[in-house]
């Protein structure tokens, strides 16, 4: 879609912080983080929401999901994560391309609202030099 903003990072005509990616999927750290490497997967190709991907696209943007929380556990140690998929407005869905947020936890999080923490994205160079 010529609007989509996940379809302009796939393309290359806006700017992000690439984490992995392969010739189906790429993961991209968020824009308005959670948590530390709170990372969005998402297939390159696009479809809306998890009603519309194929299930053997589904299939590959699950393994790319896998692939980065295994990088995260062995580079960083991080144990414990979130994974998040929001399908549709009511669920809160705010980009109509299926994505997938790994969420790390690596404290106890009380229930409650969602808070982001923006001020992480200039941390974005150094943590993703320290996944080389």
């Amino acid at each position: 879609m010529d609007d989509c903003v996940f379809c302009k990072i796939v393309r290359g005509e806006l700017p992000s912080w690439k984490v992995w990616e392969n010739e189906q999927a790429i993961a991209i750290l968020d824009l308005d983080p959670i948590t530390a490497y709170h990372t969005l997967v998402l297939p390159k190709s696009h479809y809306e929401n998890i009603f519309e991907i194929p299930p053997d696209l589904l299939k590959e943007v699950i393994a790319a999901t896998q692939q980065v929380c295994l990088l995260y556990r062995e580079k960083l140690g991080i144990q414990n994560i979130h994974l998040l998929n929001n399908n549709g407005r009511q669920a809160l869905q705010s980009v109509f391309h299926m994505h997938i947020h790994i969420i790390p936890v690596t404290q106890r999080v009380f229930p409650g609202p969602i808070q982001k923490h923006p001020e992480l994205m200039s941390q974005y160079p150094e943590m993703l030099a320290r996944l080389e």
